[in-house]
């Protein structure tokens, strides 16, 4: 970005005119009103609007006001703006006397960005708790540095008129404010005040037949509501959440029962971090995550024995069970200060559960009518209002590893932020994997991530996903000439490409190939070196036809080389062996020539009916499709150790097997041993690490009466021992010193961490994910650098 300088022949008070474009997130968030701040007071005149481009300013006066006034464009910038370029032309002067903020122009393609939701400001709050203030306790207080942006937006340029409050004609209070130069909500889409905003409203009773009285306030009763153990079915920025009271042990288990979630963590939101301090180790960089602007829910490390204080918040233990972690976030709405609580309020609920407003699987409710019909059954009442929600947006999910970020989940408060690629793409659609999906749309240097979808066997899933690219394809102004997807026969993404009816292109990506695109494109790398990418997860199509997940490739983003991976072992009867890892452990003990003896604890986990009919199957390879994938040897030694036997949510195995790991006593170093087959000895060319001696070792472990929580800490260390050692093989063999660790697997930061300690020691450079999910919420944007980019033709 650069500001060009008068030529020689001007002096500072000649008079100049100048034209400037000013694009990234520039509308929505107080820019106008701070570029007429920054012209008038530099004299100069002029006028500025919004444009499908981006903010379009002509300024005039002296050369030297001129120039200020450009070198300040981006370092004075208001909270939520980001500046990604500014471009001069120079305008005969026209004079004039006045500098002036014009109606926004609508024609021309959108170039423009939106700026995600932003939790409500420090001003804001002030005024929700000043009883002398007109929006005292107002649901919706909200101004240019904070409020609801993304969810609302219905078109470009972003003005009052394309956003879902163009039903709500404001006051003249309201207006006063808006058409005030000097005021905090000079020209706030979203102003408004009890006299015209939107209306609250407490629905109670089978699918919200009863509406409370007039003159009651709905918060008050909510909270009156929650107190007495009733789930609330409650309207947030980007969707419903069901709420109940955290604390409350009945009302968890009744929420829990209701949603049929088994045992998967809810996340908490707590007033302050002072009331979740005594229960996670909560540090710098994760407070620093739950007060951001973005609030999204960060995962803590639970403390082991929480030590109570008098006042303290206690959580009920069906909160989350079985996790090492606690999802906590603060409030980021008017709404969600109110419900917990103003100071001087009566006392109420500290810590509430919020979490999507949704039957399990099917994609968050946005829709009034359709929530009332929806969660009639999970909810005892509806705190709801008018104003609609264009956009569902899900809660992101954050944690810290290593004192660095990492997004988990990229939703609310981040999307649809674009990311800057190192490489330019041409227009493309990548439509991303099946679960926790999300697409990318990518033309030049910037990549949209969506914001999350779901898992894709959900018709209205599916609907969802059709409505999100056709919408963010209108906000950005893409117009995609490919589409990409992923190489899995099955996956439903897939299938929505082929049905394209423009018939455009579609181009297929290897799964853990697209992994390792994604991690590169996030660190800058522009492909003329191959890293040594390891790729661990679950489940992931493999070229020859067998399921992947325990991979080491060499890759840059035209091609990938397999260098390594897990032995094969039988997956059998497929999605039934994710379900059960008891499965998976036996199918392990069965490659690793250990028979299934009563004394093992998987043994004893299968149903005495099935364990014949699981030895046929495996003898015979009947529906036993051979895989490699790391995520599921975490479960079957979760399962073999006698830690999960039924996994009730996705990864549930394996988040137990992290925290019985955490639990393991100090001073221990033992590391099981992967078994190391080189090339020769195997079918495909890539060496071959056996995880049999690991099987066997856990097993003499476990005769031998050692605990689970050593077991598990053994077997991270072994697995951050074999990502150490075929990295250093990889290095000798083709002389390549950079890592890129991705796949969910690495959403474990105790083996993430392990891994890059290990290789840094020995000389690597490590990149693991920060911006983007490390699983398939960042695969889309791995699936468009391998596909679309202009420099060359895609071999993928």
């Amino acid at each position: 970005m650069t500001v060009p300088q008068a030529p020689a022949a001007v002096t500072e008070d000649t008079r100049l005119r100048r034209r400037v474009t000013v694009r990234g997130v520039v509308q929505g968030v107080g820019f106008r009103p701070y570029l007429y701040g920054l012209a008038t007071g530099l004299a100069l005149t002029g006028h500025v609007t919004n444009t499908p481009e981006g903010v379009v300013v002509e300024v005039e006066g002296t050369a030297s006001a001129v120039a200020r006034f450009c070198a300040r464009i981006a370092a004075e910038a208001p909270p939520l703006a980001r500046v990604d370029s500014v471009d001069h032309r120079e305008l005969p002067p026209v004079g004039g006397t006045t500098f002036t903020i014009l109606a926004s122009h609508t024609g021309g393609p959108a170039r423009t960005l939106i700026s995600p939701d932003s939790a409500t400001c420090a001003d804001c709050l002030a005024e929700l708790a000043d009883p002398t203030d007109r929006r005292y306790r107002h649901p919706f207080v909200n101004c240019t540095h904070c409020g609801p942006r993304f969810t609302i937006v219905t078109g470009v340029p972003y003005d009052r008129a394309h956003t879902t409050m163009a039903d709500f004609p404001m006051c003249l209070d309201c207006a006063r404010e808006y058409g005030d130069p000097a005021d905090r909500r000079f020209h706030a889409q979203p102003v408004a005040c009890p006299a015209c905003g939107p209306r609250l409203r407490l629905l109670v009773g089978k699918e919200g037949g009863t509406r409370s009285a007039d003159g009651t306030d709905p918060v008050v009763e909510a909270r009156t509501l929650l107190a007495r153990g009733a789930i609330l079915a409650v309207k947030g920025l980007g969707g419903y959440h069901l709420a109940c009271d955290a604390t409350n042990q009945a009302a968890v288990d009744l929420l829990r029962r209701r949603k049929a979630r088994g045992d998967k963590p809810f996340a908490v939101m707590a007033r302050t971090t002072d009331d979740v301090r005594h229960l996670v180790r909560l540090g710098p960089e994760e407070q620093s995550l739950l007060e951001s602007r973005a609030r999204p829910v960060v995962l803590m490390r639970r403390r082991p024995r929480p030590s109570y204080a008098s006042g303290d918040v206690r959580p009920a233990e069906a909160v989350a069970p079985g996790s090492p972690d606690l999802g906590v976030m603060l409030p980021y709405t008017p709404l969600h200060h109110l419900l917990l609580g103003l100071p001087g309020d009566p006392d109420g609920p500290r810590l509430l559960v919020m979490t999507s407003g949704n039957v399990s699987g099917e994609p968050i409710v946005t829709d009034d009518t359709e929530a009332r019909e929806r969660l009639a059954h999970l909810a005892d009442a509806w705190l709801t209002h008018d104003r609609p929600i264009h956009v569902p947006c899900d809660d992101s999910v954050v944690r810290v590893c290593d004192g660095e970020p990492l997004v988990l989940r990229r939703s609310r408060g981040y999307a649809p932020l674009p990311l800057t690629l190192p490489l330019p793409v041409r227009p493309a659609l990548a439509v991303g994997g099946d679960l926790k999906n999300t697409f990318c749309l990518g033309s030049g240097r910037h990549a949209w991530l969506s914001a999350h979808i779901g898992d894709m066997d959900d018709l209205g899933t599916q609907r969802a996903f059709e409505h999100a690219t056709a919408q963010l394809r209108s906000l950005t102004g893409v117009r995609p000439e490919a589409l990409v997807s992923d190489r899995h026969p099955g996956y439903r993404s897939a299938r929505w490409a082929d049905r394209d009816p423009a018939r455009r292109p579609v181009v297929r990506v290897q799964h853990h190939h697209a992994h390792i695109a994604a991690a590169m494109a996030e660190h800058g790398l522009d492909g003329t070196r191959p890293v040594i990418g390891v790729a661990f997860d679950g489940t992931g199509h493999g070229d020859d036809g067998a399921v992947w997940g325990g991979e080491f490739l060499l890759a840059d983003y035209d091609r990938f080389t397999r260098f390594g991976h897990l032995a094969y072992v039988p997956l059998p009867g497929g999605d039934a062996a994710v379900r059960r890892p008891y499965r998976m452990a036996l199918a392990h003990l069965r490659a690793a020539g250990i028979g299934w003896a009563e004394d093992l604890a998987c043994t004893a986990a299968c149903p005495s009916d099935e364990l014949p009919l699981l030895d046929r199957q495996l003898e015979r390879s009947l529906n036993c499709v051979p895989t490699s994938s790391m995520g599921r040897l975490f479960d079957a030694v979760s399962s073999l150790a006698g830690v999960c036997h039924q996994a009730g949510y996705e990864a549930q195995a394996a988040v137990e097997w992290e925290a019985a790991a955490l639990r393991a006593p100090a001073g221990d170093t033992t590391a099981y041993a992967f078994a190391l087959h080189d090339p020769e000895d195997g079918e495909d060319g890539a060496v071959r690490a056996d995880p049999a001696p690991v099987i066997a070792a856990i097993v003499d472990d476990l005769r031998a009466g050692v605990e689970s929580a050593l077991i598990a800490a053994r077997f991270h260390r072994g697995v951050a021992a074999l990502v150490h050692a075929m990295c250093r093989r990889a290095r000798e063999w083709h002389r390549l010193d950079t890592v890129v660790l991705t796949g969910g697997v690495f959403a474990n930061t105790l083996l993430s961490s392990a891994c890059a300690s290990a290789l840094r020691g020995d000389g690597f450079t490590v990149l693991r994910h920060h911006l983007v999910p490390p699983g398939d919420g960042g695969l889309a944007l791995g699936q468009l650098m391998v596909a679309a980019r202009t420099a060359s033709t895609p071999t993928d």
